[in-house]
């Protein structure tokens, strides 16, 4: 049986975080606190190595950031297109 993916927003992804590390220094294993925060250790990991010491703001606007900068550079491949078939089209005139 395979669990239903859940994508976390940042905010949930830093709480989720500091309650693991309550958790862990109380003394909890790894092991208990994945299965009660419903993660599996890769994500744990990931999540640790990505926002590991930041703050719920920090984390939203770095989001803001990842999706800002995906859009710019869909625009600049879709520019880049464009220029791409222009000097097609001109070579076609000679």
């Amino acid at each position: 049986m395979s669990k239903k993916r859940h994508r976390h927003k940042p905010e949930q992804i830093i709480s989720k975080l500091r309650d693991a590390d309550v958790m862990l220094n109380t003394g909890k294993d790894l092991s208990v606190v994945l299965q009660s925060l419903e993660i599996c250790e890769a994500t744990y990991h990931r999540w640790r190595n990505q926002y590991g010491g930041m703050k719920s703001e920090e984390a939203k606007r770095l989001k803001e950031l990842e999706n800002e900068n995906m859009r710019l550079k869909r625009l600049l491949a879709e520019a880049e297109l464009d220029k791409a078939i222009l000097k097609e089209a001109l070579r076609g005139n000679d």
